[in-house]
């Protein structure tokens, strides 16, 4: 569906996209969402700035998994648990944490050690606690959309990328 640049390196592979709109942004989460790479445990760090499509990504994800209710930025509570037929999805946004201290305290590195699929918006706030990725996806604005970097950081992480370049 997407015409991918591919930046091949033996340990951190990357392919990226330029996202035209808001629509395409959708369209990427919904084919992330139906090409099969989203298997429990996998943690997928989401950066960018604010207003970059973060969470138009994980809204595109959800839709294509068939769920039907709104998906909005969990800013003020941290995360959004959404559970999908026998997927457990974990949207998270860690924006407001005012040191990652709150992360642990919050019990939130629970999410982290089961068979759930952890979406993070704004990683950072929560290192050192934070489980690593198996992929990173950055968002960037350019050209009215977006440029969308996707970034292997574990072999879970780069046999996703290998598929989604296919």
């Amino acid at each position: 569906m997407f015409d991918f640049a591919h930046c091949p390196d033996d340990k951190d592979p990357t392919t990226s996209v330029q996202l035209v709109d808001e629509a395409a942004t959708l369209a990427l989460g919904a084919q992330l969402a139906e090409s099969g790479l989203l298997v429990p445990g996998l943690v997928i760090w989401l950066e960018g700035s604010l207003g970059s499509g973060k969470t138009t990504l994980v809204r595109g994800i959800l839709k294509a998994l068939g769920h039907v209710g709104t998906v909005k930025s969990p800013t003020y509570t941290l995360i959004e648990p959404y559970i999908i037929s026998k997927i457990n999805l974990y949207h998270f946004d860690f924006y407001r944490l005012m040191n990652p201290e709150e992360f642990l305290n919050a019990g939130l590195d629970e999410y982290f050690s089961g068979e759930g699929i952890c979406l993070v918006e704004w990683p950072h706030q929560a290192i050192p606690y934070l489980a690593s990725p198996d992929l990173v996806i950055t968002l960037t604005p350019k050209d009215g959309g977006r440029q969308c970097e996707i970034q292997a950081k574990t072999e879970v992480g780069r046999i996703c990328v290998a598929q989604l370049t296919d």
